[in-house]
């Protein structure tokens, strides 16, 4: 049976005479400027609808204040024809979007059912107190050196290397709490190690902007070669192949149950 804790983000009360997060982050007169908004546009352009570009545009806009903010939602909506309330209800819909600054490397930790069952709660935990953070909190100056932003996540489709958790979405397999902290250390000593897989560890920001679709950053052309798949994996696909073995077809037609009587 696992444990369980308390993954609700603490609200973070507000100085009324300190800086709001947005302020932290950059106003949009700040940020927004024309490089930016000619890498919006350069975003709309991949899409025959330009509402759909809305969510490579939202990482756009953590490249650039290390989270979404009221400024951020704005200048999505302006340049997408949306309305705020549009573009607030995808950034409050997807855990990937932030609300608050995030530190320079994210750290995400599996806690779903096999994960849990395997480690992963003790995982958060240990991570937890050696970080003195809850979820979505961040220990360090957001974005500065050495800070981290810890998060426990609902599965990370990684289930066949559990416990797993992420740094900056690249994948660290077979985790313990020992070798989670071993990892965390090094990130706060501006010592990132390599990931299990994929490419090497680049900032929260310079993620983003891959994420947004622009590899001209510190490691991105790792980032854009470089391969995810475990060799289990690549060993059980060549095996597959050597053997025979197929997944069974997609039927050509379905029988489906009848459409029920309309009330």
């Amino acid at each position: 049976m696992t444990e369980q804790f308390d993954y609700t983000r603490t609200e973070h009360v507000l100085d009324p005479s300190g800086p709001t997060p947005a302020e932290q982050a950059g106003s949009d007169a700040d940020v927004f400027d024309e490089r930016v908004r000619a890498e919006a546009g350069a975003i709309v352009e991949r899409y025959p609808d330009s509402r759909s570009a809305l969510l490579p545009m939202l990482h756009l806009v953590q490249s650039v204040q290390g989270c979404v903010t009221t400024e951020g939602m704005r200048f999505c909506a302006e340049q997408l024809a949306l309305s705020t309330a549009e573009v607030n209800a995808v950034v409050t819909f997807y855990t990937m979007y932030k609300r608050e600054p995030c530190g320079k490397y994210l750290v995400s930790v599996c806690t779903n059912t096999l994960c849990a069952a395997m480690g992963g709660d003790e995982t958060y935990r240990a991570l937890s107190e050696e970080l003195g953070v809850g979820h979505e909190e961040t220990a360090g100056t957001p974005g500065s050196e050495g800070s981290v932003t810890l998060e426990h996540a609902e599965c990370l489709a990684a289930c066949d290397f559990a416990p797993v958790m992420q740094v900056n979405y690249e994948y660290f397999d077979h985790q313990t709490a020992e070798r989670a902290l071993e990892t965390v250390r090094a990130l706060r000593r501006g010592e990132p190690p390599h990931p299990t897989r994929g490419a090497p560890l680049t900032d929260f920001k310079d993620t983003e902007r891959q994420l947004a679709g622009f590899f001209d950053g510190p490691g991105a052309r790792e980032a854009a070669t470089a391969s995810a798949s475990a060799p289990e994996t690549v060993r059980g696909a060549e095996l597959a192949r050597q053997e025979g073995w197929t997944a069974p077809p997609m039927p050509d037609e379905v029988d489906l149950p009848p459409v029920p009587d309309t009330k």
